[in-house]
C-alpha cells in the first residue's frame, strides 16, 4: 500500500527549529525543498501543507502547527478529508530509544510515552501507521527528559542526527513509491 501522507513531527517557532524534538520537521521541509514543493499554512487543517506528486498518486507532506501533543489534529483532520487510511501514513519523528545516527522504519507499535504519536493514534483510532524514528538518544534520567528534547543537541550529536536525516531523505523516493519494505532494508543496514 502507498504512503499518502507523510507527517513530520515537531513544534512550530523559530525558538524550535534546532530542538532535538523538531526532527520531523526537518525531515518534511528537507523533502519538499528537494522536490521544489513549498509547504503553505492551511488554517483548517492547522499546519503547513504541501502535495507532492509521486509516481503511486498524491503524497501529502505535512508539518502540524499546534503543539507537539495536539500533533493528531492536523494528521487526522487531513486524514479523514483525503480518505487516507491509517496506513498510508508515516509519521516522521524523534525517538529518545535510539542513540544519534539512528533511523529506523516501522508499521505499527505503542507509542512509547511519545506525545505526539499518542495525539495522532487517537485520532486516526488506531495505532496501526507508519513511523520513521530518528535517534536523539536519552538523557539518562526520565526526569529530565521534557527539556532534554527542548534543547539543541551538542555539535558531535547534531552531527550524527544530521546522517540520519540524510540516510532517510536517501530512501525517500522508495518511501514515495510505497516500498516500505525496500526502505526498511535500505536504513537497517550499516554503511
Amino acid at each position: 500500500m502507498a504512503i499518502r501522507l507523510i507527517a513530520g513531527l515537531g513544534n512550530p517557532g523559530k525558538r524550535h527549529e534546532r530542538d532535538r524534538h523538531n526532527v520531523g520537521f526537518r525531515f518534511v521541509s528537507s523533502l519538499a525543498e528537494r522536490h521544489r514543493l513549498v509547504l503553505k499554512a492551511e488554517a483548517k487543517y492547522r499546519g503547513l501543507i504541501g502535495r507532492l506528486s509521486a509516481a503511486s498518486g498524491d503524497v501529502w507532506l505535512a508539518m502540524p502547527q499546534t503543539c507537539m501533543n495536539a500533533s493528531g489534529e492536523c494528521v487526522g483532520t487531513l486524514a479523514r478529508f483525503y480518505k487516507i487510511a491509517p496506513e498510508e501514513c508515516l509519521v516522521v519523528h524523534d525517538e529518545l530509544d535510539f542513540a544519534p545516527g539512528v533511523a529506523k522504519l516501522k508499521e505499527g507499535g505503542g507509542v512509547a510515552g511519545h506525545n505526539g504519536l499518542k495525539d495522532i493514534a487517537a485520532h486516526l483510532g488506531t495505532q496501526h501507521f507508519w513511523r520513521l524514528r530518528i535517534g536523539i538518544g536519552h538523557p539518562g534520567d526520565k526526569d529530565v527528559v521534557a527539556d532534554y528534547v527542548l534543547s539543541q543537541p551538542a555539535p558531535e550529536e547534531r552531527d550524527l542526527i544530521e546522517q540520519a536525516l540524510a540516510k532517510s531523505l536517501e530512501v525517500s523516493p522508495l518511501l514515495l513509491e510505497g516500498d516500505m519494505h525496500a526502505a526498511m532494508l535500505k536504513l537497517h543496514t550499516k554503511g
